[in-house]
């Protein structure tokens, strides 16, 4: 797999019939080694290990439904109590992060209102704290850890 622009962490992979999967800490299951699961899983990680935050607060492929449609979120934290705090957008690495990646993920948070929105390919991450007052996303360099 692809080396990413974030922590190595050590993962499960087995190789059953040519078929690599990835063992899932959230889900708590295997999971088919996708270019865009390799990201999501290092990214998985970096939530948990590098900010802290729970296993418990993270979603993965949280449906939520889009003027008639379902969609998925890759990754969506939840605060304390319950809503939305994060969501996540991951790309396999040779997928060009556009202003139709930002464009679906503001999509979802018009349904979900997440106080911040991350869009990465693991080479390139884009961090955003929402300004809800003048409708707008603020870039940041990282999202504050789990306590701050």
């Amino acid at each position: 797999m692809h080396l990413l622009n974030l922590p190595t962490y050590k993962f499960k992979i087995k190789n059953t019939k040519n078929k690599y999967t990835i063992f899932d800490i959230v889900r708590k299951k295997y999971v088919s080694l996708t270019p865009e699961e390799w990201v999501r899983q290092h990214f998985i990680h970096f939530l948990v290990k590098e900010k802290k935050y729970p296993i418990s607060l993270i979603a993965i492929e949280k449906q939520l439904t889009i003027n008639n449609l379902t969609k998925r979120t890759d990754i969506l934290v939840f605060n304390v109590e319950g809503t939305p705090e994060i969501i996540v957008e991951c790309k396999a690495p040779s997928i060009k992060i556009t202003q139709h990646t930002f464009d679906q993920i503001a999509r979802y948070n018009l349904k979900l209102n997440a106080n911040y929105l991350i869009v990465s390919n693991g080479l390139k991450h884009y961090y955003c704290k929402m300004d809800f007052f003048k409708e707008e996303y603020v870039f940041l360099n990282s999202i504050p850890n789990y306590n701050e």
